[in-house]
C-alpha cells in the first residue's frame, strides 16, 4: 500500500497502463488509428447491460410490452453524451473524473465524494454477484450460497486476466458482449416480435395501469433510467481512454476526442441493443401471453413454454456473461477512485476481494433469512443506491468540461453544455423521486417500528427510532451536499488544476557523488550468486567500499535449533562464504561473511539489516514464477517493503552480447561457476 504526501503531484490515473496502447500517427489511414481507440467504451459498456439492467427491462417489457422502448433510447442518448464528455476529460486535461474532483473540492468533500463512489461501486457489485449466482442455479442448478462461494473465488480468475494487458482485457470484454449480444439475437429471432409495435414504442408515451395511472409506468420508466447511467463508468471512462499514447499537441486531442466520441457511439449502441432485446423478448413473451414476470428467475422458468427449450440455455448464458465482464469493470472503477479521490494505492486482488466481500455480505444475509425469493428485491435496492449517488459524479463531469481554464479550445460549447444540463435535471429530478419514493416506503414502517413497544419489553422500537432519525438525516445531509457540489465551481472556481505528472527530479541532488561504503549482498549458494557478485563489483571500490555477504540457511532442522545447526548443508554454506571473502579480500576488498540462520529468507535478512544498515542492498532475481512465490513466498517484495535501503536487483543470468566471442566472454561472470569471483 502506498500514498502520495500531501504536497506530491497527483499519480497518472491507472499508472500501470497510462499510455500503454501505440497510437498511429496522423500520416496512417483512419481505420487504423480508429483500431487503435476502439476499446475504452467497451469496458465502459458493459455497466450499461448488467444484471441490474436485466430486472428493470424485464419488469418494463413483462408490464408494458413495447411503450417504454423510448426511454431505453433516451437513457441511451444521454449516456454517449456523458461517457464522451468523461473521455474528453480524461483526454484534454490528464486528469480523471476523481483525480479532478480531488483537485476542486475541498478535503473533507472529497472523502465524501470517494464514500459516495466506494459505496456505488459495492452496490455495482452486488448487482454482479446476484447475476452470477442466479445464473449458476439457473444454468446448473448450483444452490444460491454456492453460488456465493464461486463468485468469491472468480476474483482471482479475472484479476489474471489483468496481467495480460490493457489491449487484451478489451479483447476478453468485447468477447464477452458479444456473446450476449449474439444469444439475445437467436433469442428475438426465435420470439418474432411485432416490428411495427416496436416502432411505436420508440414515441414517448406514459401506458397507465388496470386503474387509469400511469404512476407505476413512471417508476418502471425511472428505474430503468436508473440502471442504464451508472456513475462508476464516468470515473472509468475518464481514465481508460488515458491507456491510449496521445501526444500533448492541439491536433493529436482532437483526433483521440473525435475516435474515443465513434468508440462510445459503437459501443453504447450495442448497449442499448442489448437492453431494448430484454424488454422487446419480456414483451414478445410475457406480456403479450399476459404471464406475470417479478424476477430474472421467474422469467427463465417461463421461456421454455414459449420459444422452447434453447431459450432459458441462451438466456442464463447471456446473464453469466453480463456478470463476470462487470464484475473486471468494477474492479477497475475501485481502483479509479481510490488513487484519484485519496491518492491511495493497494494491491489490486487486496482491492477486488475487499469489494466482492462488501457485496457478497448482504447476499449472504438475505439469502440465509430471506431465501432465493430475496434477491430480487436486493436487486432494486442496488439501483436505488446507484441513484443515489449519480448526481454526484454527473454534476463534477458537467461543470469540469465546461471550465475553459482547464479545458481551453475543447470546452463545452454553449448547445453541449444546455444538453448536459438538461439531461443532468432529468438524472437528479427522476432518481431524487425514485429514492424518496422508496423513503416514503420505509419511513412508516421505521416509525410505526417505533411505536410498536416499550423500552422494557422490546428493543425493536429503538431500532425503528435510529432507523427513522438515520433516514431523514441520511436524505438531508444528501441534498446538502448536492446543492454545495453543484454552487462550488460556479462561487468559487479553482482557476487551474495542478498538472498530473511524473514527480520532476531535483537534478542537482541527483547529480551529487554519493560513494557506497558499504553494500550487502543476499547470496543464495547457487548460479544467481555470479550476476550478483558481477554486480556489486562493478560499483564497489577497493580499499574503500565495505562487502557484507549474506546467507541465510533455511534448511528444516535450522527451524528447530536457529543458530545451533550444524548439519551437512550448513557447513557447506559457511565453507561457501569463508571462501569468497577469502578471494575478495585478495583482491583489495574489506569483505565479511555472515550465516543466517531461519525458515524465512526475506524475515531474516529484513533482522539483520534493520540492526546492521548498509547503503545498499544487492539481490537476485528470478522472475514472476506464480506457484514458487505462493508456495515459497516473494523474498525481493518482502524486504523491499520492510527496509528502507536502497536495493539492486540483479538477474539469474547476465545477457552476453551477440558479438562478444566465446573467448572474450570466458572470463566475464555469465560463464564462471558459482563459487569463482569476476575479475575486479
Amino acid at each position: 500500500m502506498s500514498q502520495a504526501g500531501a504536497g506530491a503531484m497527483p499519480r497518472r490515473s491507472l499508472e500501470d497502463v497510462h499510455g500503454s496502447v501505440g497510437v498511429p500517427n496522423r500520416e496512417i489511414s483512419w481505420k487504423k488509428r480508429l483500431f487503435a481507440f476502439m476499446g475504452p467504451a467497451y469496458l465502459v459498456s458493459v455497466g450499461y447491460m448488467d444484471p441490474g439492467n436485466w430486472a428493470t427491462d424485464l419488469e418494463g417489457g413483462a408490464r408494458f410490452g413495447y411503450a417504454l422502448i423510448w426511454v431505453l433510447l433516451m437513457s441511451n442518448l444521454m449516456a454517449v453524451l456523458l461517457q464522451t464528455l468523461s473521455a474528453r476529460l480524461g483526454v484534454v486535461t490528464g486528469h480523471d473524473l476523481a483525480q479532478a474532483c480531488r483537485a476542486e473540492y475541498s478535503r473533507p468533500v472529497t472523502r465524501t465524494l470517494w464514500v459516495l463512489a466506494e459505496v456505488a461501486i459495492a452496490a455495482t457489485d452486488l448487482a454482479e454477484v446476484l447475476g452470477t449466482i442466479i445464473a449458476l442455479k439457473l444454468l446448473f442448478d448450483m444452490p444460491m450460497l454456492w453460488g456465493c462461494a464461486v463468485t468469491a473465488l472468480d476474483t482471482f480468475l479475472l484479476l489474471g486476466l489483468q496481467r495480460l494487458g490493457i489491449r487484451k482485457l478489451e479483447a476478453v470484454i468485447l468477447t464477452l458482449v458479444a456473446t450476449i449480444g449474439l444469444c439475445f439475437l437467436v433469442q428475438i429471432l426465435m420470439a418474432q416480435p411485432d416490428l411495427g409495435q416496436i416502432a411505436q414504442g420508440f414515441w414517448p408515451t406514459l401506458p397507465v395501469d388496470e386503474t387509469g395511472s400511469s404512476e407505476l409506468a413512471l417508476l418502471v420508466a425511472i428505474g430503468i433510467l436508473g440502471a442504464t447511467v451508472m456513475p462508476h463508468n464516468l470515473y472509468l471512462h475518464s481514465a481508460l481512454v488515458q491507456s491510449r499514447k496521445i501526444a500533448n499537441d492541439h491536433g493529436s486531442k482532437v483526433q483521440a476526442c473525435r475516435f474515443n466520441l465513434v468508440d462510445s457511439a459503437v459501443a453504447l449502441n450495442a448497449a442499448f441493443f442489448v437492453n431494448a432485446a430484454i424488454l422487446v423478448l419480456a414483451g414478445s413473451t410475457f406480456y403479450n401471453h399476459s404471464a406475470p414476470v417479478d424476477s430474472i428467475e421467474k422469467a427463465y422458468e417461463l421461456l421454455p413454454g414459449f420459444l422452447g427449450p434453447a431459450a432459458p440455455i441462451l438466456f442464463g448464458i447471456a446473464l453469466l456473461c453480463a456478470g463476470q465482464s462487470s464484475t473486471l469493470t468494477g474492479t477497475l472503477a475501485g481502483q479509479i477512485v481510490m488513487e484519484g479521490f485519496l491518492h491511495l494505492r493497494i494491491a489490486p486482488w487486496l482491492r477486488r476481494l475487499v469489494t466482492r466481500l462488501i457485496a457478497l455480505i448482504p447476499a449472504v444475509l438475505v439469502l440465509m433469512t430471506v431465501g432465493d425469493n430475496g434477491t430480487q428485491h436486493l436487486l432494486v435496492m442496488s439501483q436505488v443506491v446507484l441513484s443515489l449517488q449519480l448526481s454526484f459524479a454527473v454534476i463534477p463531469l458537467i461543470h469540469f468540461t465546461s471550465n475553459r481554464a482547464n479545458m481551453g479550445d475543447f470546452v463545452n460549447p454553449v448547445w453541449v453544455r444546455l444538453l448536459a444540463w438538461i439531461t443532468a435535471a432529468i438524472i437528479v429530478g427522476l432518481n431524487a423521486k425514485l429514492v424518496l419514493d422508496k423513503a416514503e416506503d420505509w419511513l412508516p414502517q421505521l416509525l410505526e417500528m417505533g411505536r410498536s413497544g416499550s423500552l422494557t419489553s422490546s428493543w425493536r422500537p429503538w431500532l425503528g427510532w435510529l432507523g427513522a432519525g438515520g433516514l431523514v438525516a441520511l436524505l438531508v445531509g444528501t441534498a446538502g451536499l448536492l446543492v454545495w457540489v453543484t454552487l462550488k465551481p460556479i462561487i468559487r472556481p479553482i482557476k487551474l488544476w495542478s498538472a498530473v505528472q511524473p514527480v520532476q527530479l531535483d537534478w542537482s541532488e541527483a547529480a551529487r557523488p554519493r560513494p557506497i561504503s558499504t553494500i550487502a549482498l543476499a547470496l543464495e549458494h547457487g548460479a544467481t550468486d555470479t550476476e550478483i557478485l558481477s554486480r556489486t563489483l562493478g560499483l564497489a571500490r577497493p580499499g574503500f567500499t565495505k562487502l557484507v555477504l549474506l546467507h541465510v540457511s533455511d534448511t528444516p532442522i535450522t527451524g528447530l535449533y536457529g543458530d545451533d545447526t550444524g548439519d551437512l548443508h550448513t557447513e557447506a554454506d559457511a565453507r561457501y562464504l569463508d571462501g569468497l571473502v577469502t578471494e575478495l579480500q585478495s583482491r583489495g576488498f574489506e569483505a565479511t561473511g555472515v550465516l543466517l540462520h531461519d525458515m524465512s529468507r526475506a524475515r531474516a535478512l529484513v533482522s539483520y539489516l534493520k540492526r546492521n544498515p548498509v547503503d545498499l542492498l544487492v539481490v537476485g532475481s528470478h522472475g514472476h514464477r506464480l506457484l514458487s512465490d505462493l508456495l515459497f513466498g516473494q523474498t525481493v517484495d518482502r524486504v523491499r517493503h520492510h527496509l528502507d535501503i536502497p536495493m539492486l536487483i540483479a538477474r539469474a543470468t547476465l545477457p552476453v552480447p551477440e558479438s562478444l566471442s566465446a573467448q572474450e566472454t570466458s572470463g566475464t561472470p555469465g560463464g564462471q561457476t558459482p563459487g569463482e569471483v569476476p575479475n575486479a
